[in-house]
């Protein structure tokens, strides 16, 4: 059975998230020059990891980029590891961040 995972936008804090408390697990972003979004850090807490949290976050991420007309810039190491596991939103990179 696959639960839905509730994922939130805290724009206070610029982060994607899930949970509560100390039970939140979260996807850190920075904006650059209006048409991109810098993902900067996955934090999942030990208690939580294994349950498809960081992934889930990557996966809103690369849909808010797509849904808002984003690039993406990619400086976290798991969202770098999700993109080869999903190359299909190899298209939604900066291209001149890659070079």
């Amino acid at each position: 059975m696959v639960t839905k995972i509730n994922i939130r936008d805290n724009k206070d804090l610029m982060r994607f998230e899930t949970g509560e408390g100390d039970n939140t697990a979260y996807l850190e972003y920075r904006f650059y020059k209006r048409i991109n979004i810098a993902l900067m850090h996955t934090v999942v807490p030990g208690h939580l990891r294994g349950k498809g949290l960081a992934s889930a976050l990557a996966a809103h991420a690369f849909q808010y980029a797509l849904d808002n007309k984003k690039l993406v810039m990619v400086y976290c190491p798991f969202v770098g590891a999700y993109v080869k596991r999903h190359p299909q939103v190899k298209e939604l990179l900066n291209k001149e961040f890659l070079k």
